[in-house]
């Protein structure tokens, strides 16, 4: 096995899963030089990875087609050993038949499987189906691909933030810290900005309280930031600067001012990281940080939960017969209460870091 291709041009939260299925592939041929097909955006997250040979990015918004056109031209030149597709589309099902590689392994629900050398099924429950809290989790499913392959061990999604990554974090780590991911890109899967609030005014916690997101949820960390302000302006135990005195507590908003590596490297050393169903918690997976995944409409069960070794889970203790609402997060409550967020309580949420501080 001397060249392997891994295609993966979905969101970051799924890329960061595939990240499993790299440590597998190198685990098991150390040798072999293996690339990867990410969607313009997530390149970052590759920066400097030991076991990433070649980096190919789709743009998928300026000349989509041009772009596919010129990186089958590429597949085709490497000829490939085997190339493994995670994606389930028909625009990566035509690279994965056409790219002239030797072996094309996919999931069956991609149109062009049929024409792949191996296919495997691919099985998420449904809102029609029996949903087990066993279900199995994506990188298993992903992991299925390499059974063609042989016997492969299953690794844990893997980030390696660089060494500029750490020393840009450092500064934030002179105490102990917690980091807070607020924003998702869905409406049902996003803890709202008052229960966010309402968190942070109660968790009794002397260090700083960093909030992590893209230069997109600059504006939530801001709100949340100012509505903790609000609700203390009668008192001066709040700051939202790094200069304050460590008497103080230290809300200090840091969306759009890490990358994806240097966020994960944050998250890596906080006494715990609360974060959404969303991408920061699969940041966390892969740098074993210790993390509080709030799950609103969207379940665990589906099989995207968190993978660290300290991991806690926080959802509703009320049986909603409307939840889950879909696999996916949607754009509003369809019911209009979303009471899969309203009813979480805040004595959920600050259990696991008060387990977390007595280590």
């Amino acid at each position: 096995m001397q060249k392997i291709l891994v295609i993966q041009t979905a969101f970051i939260g799924d890329l960061v899963l595939a990240t499993a299925l790299v440590e597998s592939l190198h685990e098991q041929y150390p040798q072999a030089s293996i690339d990867i097909v990410v969607r313009k955006g997530n390149e970052p997250l590759f920066n400097e990875h030991p076991f990433i040979n070649e980096l190919i990015v789709w743009d998928k918004k300026n000349s989509k087609y041009l772009n596919w056109l010129s990186i089958l031209k590429k597949m085709r030149v490497k000829n490939y050993d085997v190339l493994i597709n995670l994606q389930r589309f028909a625009a990566t099902g035509l690279w994965t038949i056409l790219a002239n590689a030797n072996t094309t392994i996919g999931f069956d629900k991609n149109p062009f499987s049929f024409l792949f050398t191996h296919k495997v099924k691919h099985d998420i429950s449904t809102l029609n189906q029996n949903i087990s809290a066993s279900a199995v989790h994506e990188i298993n499913r992903n992991h299925a691909l390499t059974s063609s392959l042989g016997e492969f061990p299953l690794a844990m999604p893997k980030l390696y933030p660089t060494k500029s990554d750490y020393e840009k974090v450092k500064v934030y780590q002179a105490q102990k810290y917690i980091t807070i991911a607020p924003a998702s890109v869905w409406f049902t899967k996003q803890f709202p900005l008052t229960a966010w609030v309402s968190l942070i005014n109660e968790l009794k916690f002397e260090g700083p309280i960093y909030i992590l997101g893209g230069p997109a949820d600059k504006a939530l960390g801001d709100a949340i930031v100012n509505e903790v302000l609000k609700l203390n302006s009668n008192t001066s135990n709040i700051s939202t600067t790094s200069n304050a005195s460590s008497a103080s507590k230290k809300i200090i908003n840091l969306s759009g001012e890490l990358g994806f590596l240097a966020s994960a490297a944050l998250q890596q050393k906080a006494v715990i990281n609360y974060v959404n169903d969303s991408a920061p918690m699969h940041f966390c997976s892969a740098v074993n940080a210790p993390v509080v995944a709030i799950y609103c409409s969207t379940i665990p069960a589906f099989g995207f939960g968190p993978l660290s070794t300290n991991s806690f889970i926080v959802e509703t203790q009320e049986k909603l017969a409307c939840r889950p609402c879909g696999l996916h997060g949607k754009k509003q409550c369809p019911l209009g209460h979303f009471n899969c967020a309203q009813t979480i309580e805040n004595a959920q949420l600050i259990a696991p870091l008060l387990q977390m501080a007595q280590h």
